[in-house]
């Protein structure tokens, strides 16, 4: 894997961990999520009526990838509100990077080398390690489901849109019309939370769209090195967005336990090098 698609993922994980912060910090997450998805389909329809259409045969990808994506923001929603984030995200992104490895093996045959996978090891434990004591103190049976289910429609999305990206002939044109049927998870959201809606100020409004907005860019990265790179190195490099969060929460937020979160880092900076010198295409 080439320097410019590591730093590309990792610009990615970067971002994702900005509007995962805007989330973070929201009263109403649920309204801030549908507020996000709302943030993909307006430069969505933007893009798809100045982009040429994707091949035909991506558009099955899609329909199922924004069908999985729906599922994500329902189980995610219902995971934050039975736990907290630092313990749902670790969980629900944890598992991910395995996940994902283990379907393009099944069903693509993609082989990972012994050292990506010991790379891939390394960053799941800097995972673990950056929300240990959240997740040692327990965590209770229904937001463990939650978590889990959320991080299996990841693994599931980020399949998906591996494979339907390499067949649509363009890639700005399958980003765009995976963006612009957020729609649907948007019009959800927006008719369950009407009420709050109507009353909501102007600035959360602006503050989840632009999340929204920051999400898109960051999954369209993503997308672009799935092109180049096998899907279960992209999903672990792409998992180093909770390091990212948890060093977001401990400059801005004030949070503690720099000393974890420090050697969290160390073990998922170790594995993307891990990665990068496995040297696999």
């Amino acid at each position: 894997m080439s320097p410019f698609i590591i730093a590309i993922i990792l610009s990615a994980a970067m971002l994702h961990a900005v509007w995962n912060a805007i989330v973070k910090t929201a009263v109403d997450r649920t309204t801030t999520l549908g507020l996000v998805a709302l943030g993909h389909v307006l430069p969505g329809a933007v893009m798809v009526m100045l982009l040429p259409l994707p091949s035909a045969e991506s558009f099955v990808y899609i329909i199922l990838s924004t069908i999985v994506h729906f599922g994500y923001f329902y189980l995610l929603g219902r995971a934050y509100q039975h736990g907290d984030l630092s313990v749902v995200y670790p969980i629900a992104r944890g598992i991910v990077p395995a996940l994902v490895s283990l379907w393009a093996f099944l069903l693509l045959g993609e082989v990972l080398p012994l050292m990506a996978w010991v790379g891939i090891g390394l960053i799941v434990s800097g995972i673990v390690l950056s929300n240990w004591k959240a997740l040692s103190s327990g965590v209770g049976k229904t937001a463990l489901i939650l978590s889990l289910g959320t991080g299996f429609c990841i693994s599931i999305y980020s399949l998906v849109d591996g494979v339907g990206v390499r067949v649509s002939g363009n890639t700005l044109s399958y980003w765009a019309w995976g963006a612009f049927l957020h729609l649907f998870i948007a019009g959800f959201i927006g008719w369950r939370k009407r009420q709050t809606l109507a009353h909501l100020p102007a600035k959360i409004w602006l503050t989840g769209i632009a999340g929204g907005m920051v999400s898109i860019v960051a999954y369209g990265l993503v997308l672009y090195a799935k092109n180049f790179a096998p899907l279960g190195a992209v999903s672990a490099l792409r998992e180093t967005s909770v390091i990212f969060a948890t060093l977001i929460g401990f400059v801005l937020l004030k949070e503690g336990n720099w000393q974890r979160r420090l050697g969290a880092a160390v073990l998922m900076t170790i594995g993307i090098a891990v990665i990068g010198l496995a040297n696999f295409k």
